[in-house]
């Protein structure tokens, strides 16, 4: 929300008051409170004039610093609020001068002026991060006497701002305004399904606005030498988070707000669906499952979309009788096919829905301020919203979930939950506005947790729609309804990566865009693309995605980046890994892992699929495709072929392949395995070496063991963290096989 006019000027009917100066600094409970006035103290008089601002400077873990603003602290306290970790370790350091007082929390400070004009400083490494000057925070009233608390943070020359959830404009958030309000608007606008009140730098810190309603940001546009965030609110919390590395200040940001969980190996397999208003009943279903089979495509997952239901009874979480009469003999058809099933939920009611009645009567469906159910008829008619804010609410619904898994049902699609209206009363009493994009999170969360309960922590995935900050705990996410046009495939792209910066660590999309059907060159360039990103699902709105139906080569296409994905199931699974347990995302932007390379800063149409696979998706028919390379001899995974940067390169590709490069001295491991990814991933594994140097060392980890590769000469050495499996044995230049118990390795010098 902008507040001025120009640099001089406040708009029309804008009143502000900022801090001027510090009255004074004490000390409590490890944090410091400091006291602002918003007018310079000369005389006696001056005490009596002006608000003042209370900043409490306070630390929940080791390099990880919050600031709380606060102007009436009589407002009566409403939720919901982000549920945040803290550290037992954290121990802070306060100290003074004549000049400062300082607050150190691991290598991040907060430094704030105790004399002369207001200042606040973010310091680590012996210089200032960010920092808040005269006129930045303060307490904004705009012509309808709304009143808003400000922050605006310095941001230095050549800084680059990632994140703020999944958005599908420039990846740089530099010169825009974002609004973190979630909203159902497609891939195609500055609207955002997940919305996410965190920004990243490559300048050695991010900046987390603890606050779950609408949160604006003016990214280097109102001021372009800052970035601005402003809330309607009495209090205001946001937190500096210090690296140094955009890695480390993901890592120390999903301690904070929540690591994701670590999918089950199944779900990183193709998923495919029924689509959505296409026509479809079991007969379609096997010919389609029987279908992939027959052309060797391997299937993991089939989704069912809405329709598994009746019309106009979404949800009432009943197979449509007239097209599913066996549906327990149907899934256990599937099951025998070796399929895991997902179906489609929503969180909303309609009227016609037999749960519509028996949630009114029970209390379970969200009401206006009169008692009155809320509904609207879009989406489906007389809709009402579950109430997830009630736990009763919530066990109602996970009850009819439960009904689903016993029937054989695997996982949840949890499609929807962003038009959550605020002219409503929760049964817990939230805030409205706080609510709205919370919502999701409640939501969620009470769909995994009944996986959770029902198919253990291990076998517990969503593929989810709707998310805020925290929501990565419950994946995977996927990016919506975007069109079947390549500048479509290029916005979902830039949405993952936003939202793998937003510390989001698995994420996928609708292979060959959900609105529309695909020309069968993009359906084939889009088959690449998705099945080298995290998860991997064919999914459309009025049209089948099976891939006989594009042509044939859409089928050699298919088997050829299908069967590739399974073999590298071991490695990518360690990525998933990495992601789970240090919330760095498979699916990276180039900056987060080239940080000091200026070239990779607004990368956005390649990316890294883990730490050292390099992925430049192909936009055009024709195959030309122009990526960066950065430093080093990387190799073309598909080819051999070697690359050597940093320059750019332009190539042209088949449908059969694409930029996929090997980062120089990394270790591959390659699967055994081609048709299904949950396998024993260490069995039979091949460490295909890229560009080790004489004397290099590296350790790369599969499932429970670890391999430790090094190269002497022109030989290749490996040895195994399982003492019980003989690895250690020398291997030859090329691929040389050591038996060890049941399994084996290989090793390729490339």
């Amino acid at each position: 929300m902008k507040f001025t006019d120009g640099y001089w000027l406040l708009r029309k009917g804008v009143t502000a008051d900022h801090p001027a100066e510090v009255l004074d600094v004490t000390e409590s409970d490890g944090a410091l409170e400091i006291h602002a006035p918003t007018r310079p103290i000369r005389t006696r008089g001056d005490l009596m004039t002006g608000p003042v601002m209370t900043i409490n400077a306070h630390t929940p873990m080791p390099d990880v610093i919050g600031l709380t603003l606060t102007h009436f602290s009589g407002e009566q306290p409403r939720g919901p609020e982000f549920e945040l970790a803290g550290s037992e370790e954290t121990a802070p350091q306060i100290s003074y001068d004549d000049e400062h007082a300082t607050l150190t929390s691991g290598a991040l400070s907060v430094r704030v002026a105790r004399t002369g004009p207001w200042q606040v400083e973010f310091l680590a490494g012996g210089r200032t991060l960010t920092s808040s000057g005269a006129k930045s925070m303060g307490i904004m009233r705009d012509a309808s006497g709304a009143h808003y608390l400000r922050e605006q943070l310095r941001l230095g020359v050549g800084t680059s701002v990632y994140g703020l959830g999944e958005r599908f404009g420039p990846l740089v958030k530099n010169g825009q305004v974002v609004d973190i309000w979630q909203a159902d608007g497609g891939t195609c606008s500055e609207q955002a399904y997940k919305n996410v009140p965190f920004f990243l730098t490559d300048a050695g810190y991010g900046v987390f606005v603890d606050h779950p309603g609408k949160v604006s940001f003016e990214v280097a546009s109102e001021v372009v030498s800052r970035v601005q965030f402003s809330a309607e609110t009495q209090e205001l919390t946001y937190y500096v988070i210090h690296g140094p590395t955009p890695k480390e200040i993901l890592r120390k940001y999903t301690a904070l707000t929540g690591r994701p969980a670590l999918p089950p190996a199944w779900s990183f397999g193709l998923w495919l669906s029924t689509s959505f208003t296409t026509s479809y009943d079991e007969e379609t279903v096997t010919s389609f499952v029987d279908g992939m089979r027959e052309r060797e495509l391997p299937l993991s997952v089939f989704h069912f979309d809405c329709f598994w239901m009746r019309e106009f009874n979404w949800c009432d979480f009943q197979w449509d009788p007239r097209v599913f009469p066996d549906p327990e003999g149907m899934l256990a058809r599937l099951k025998a096919k070796d399929l895991r099933v997902c179906v489609w939920i929503n969180p909303y009611i309609a009227q016609r829905s037999p749960l519509f009645a028996e949630g009114k009567a029970l209390g379970h469906l969200l009401k206006r301020p009169d008692g009155s159910i809320w509904q609207w008829d879009l989406w489906q008619p007389g809709m009402a919203l579950v109430d997830f804010t009630s736990p009763a609410a919530r066990d109602w619904y996970a009850a009819k979930l439960e009904a689903l898994l016993a029937q054989g049902v695997d996982c949840f699609k949890t499609d929807f939950g962003e038009r959550v209206p605020v002219d409503v009363t929760w049964s817990d009493g939230s805030d409205p506005e706080r609510m709205h994009n919370y919502y999701t999170y409640l939501y969620n969360r009470t769909v995994f947790d009944v996986l959770r309960k029902h198919r253990g922590e291990e076998e517990a995935v969503l593929f989810a729609r709707s998310a805020t900050a925290g929501s990565q705990q419950f994946p995977v996410h996927w990016g919506g309804d975007c069109e079947a046009t390549y500048e479509s495939m290029a916005e979902s792209l830039r949405g993952g990566l936003s939202l793998g910066l937003s510390g989001f660590g698995y994420w996928s999309h609708d292979i060959g865009g959900f609105e529309g059907t695909p020309s069968p060159a993009l359906f084939k360039r889009w088959l690449a693309f998705g099945l080298l990103s995290s998860h991997s699902r064919l999914h459309g709105s009025s049209s089948y995605r099976v891939p006989w139906h594009f042509d044939d080569e859409s089928v050699d296409v298919a088997r050829h980046f299908i069967r590739l994905k399974l073999r590298l199931m071991p490695y990518l699974y360690e990525a998933a890994r990495t992601a789970h347990t240090e919330g760095v995302p498979m699916m990276r932007a180039m900056v987060l892992e080239f940080p000091d390379d200026p070239g990779c800063a607004h990368l956005e149409r390649q990316y890294m699929l883990g730490s050292d696979l390099l992925v430049a998706p192909v936009f055009s028919d024709e195959g030309d495709v122009s990526y960066y390379v950065p430093e080093g001899t990387w190799t073309h995974l598909l080819s051999g072929r070697t690359v050597t940067g940093p320059r750019w390169v332009r190539e042209q590709h088949g449908f059969q392949s694409v930029p996929l490069l090997v980062r120089p001295g990394a270790v591959i491991p390659v699967g055994a395995v081609d048709d299904r990814p949950d396998y024993d991933h260490a069995d039979g594994v091949t460490l295909r070496a890229f560009g080790l140097e004489r004397g290099a060392q590296v350790t790369v980890r599969v499932g429970e063991v670890a391999f430790t590769v090094v190269r002497e000469g022109d030989t290749l050495r490996a040895s195994c963290s399982d003492p019980s499996a003989p690895w250690g044995l020398a291997a030859g230049e090329r691929a040389v096989r050591a038996q060890a118990g049941t399994g084996f390795l290989s090793l390729e010098l490339a």
